[in-house]
């Protein structure tokens, strides 16, 4: 079983939860090879080297179809922190595609900013506009930024999820100093952060993500395919 790993704070609670799973060593050891940005683990994905993982939302479309997804999530409910636009020439970010999208989607011009380095040039205090705030005053509902999908071992990887759902995570502080440092990002920043993040998908959820496939096939933005 081959699971790949977004390398971003928003997935420290789930990385703290799998890690204290009950898994075999090998699942765990592909766990730490197999890390990446959002837009590589979908290619991973879509070419089946990975079994399941958290799968950008506009790559997990088919998954999702198949009912390969489960109810777990990269989730915010308005500003997301991580998610952004910032004022240069327009430019795509190539570690998402699903940021990339959702740019379009929301007609923005700029440079498009994600993950730990969207964060720090925010708590840098960058001129920025965040696309989870602006999704959310336009379409009252929530955006999901990526989904965990998977080719395979569906029973297992749904019982992940529902118990990870269902668990409140608290993050060692030897871990958020680590990620403090390595980010430079304070570990207050980083857990204010994380308050912008939720995982567990609901109705409202499903709703966000249908109205971001149905933006994507009115504006002709093509999904990730493997050919």
């Amino acid at each position: 079983m081959r699971f790949g790993k977004i390398e971003y704070i928003n997935l420290l609670p789930f990385d703290v939860f799998i890690k204290a799973y009950p898994l075999h060593s090998g699942f765990k050891k592909f766990l730490q090879l197999k890390k990446s940005y959002p837009s590589r683990l979908n290619k991973d994905f879509l070419f089946r080297r990975i079994d399941a993982g958290f799968i950008s939302s506009i790559a997990g479309y088919h998954a999702a179809r198949k009912h390969k997804a489960t109810d777990s999530a990269i989730i915010a409910k308005g500003s997301v922190w991580s998610v952004i636009i910032i004022p240069n020439p327009q430019a795509e970010d190539y570690q998402s595609a699903t940021s990339n999208a959702l740019c379009k989607v929301l007609g923005l011009s700029g440079e498009v900013l994600i993950g730990d380095r969207a964060l720090a040039y925010r708590y840098k205090g960058g001129e920025h506009l965040d696309m989870g705030k602006i999704w959310y005053e336009k379409k009252h509902l929530p955006f999901v930024f990526g989904r965990f999908c998977f080719n395979a071992y569906g029973d297992f990887y749904h019982r992940i999820s529902k118990e990870f759902n269902q668990k409140k995570i608290k993050i060692p502080h030897f871990i958020l100093m680590a990620y403090a440092q390595k980010t430079q990002i304070p570990k207050s920043y980083i857990l204010e952060y994380l308050k912008h993040i939720y995982y567990k998908i609901g109705p409202k959820e499903r709703l966000g993500l249908e109205r971001f496939y149905r933006e994507l096939l009115f504006k002709k933005i093509k999904k990730p395919a493997r050919f």
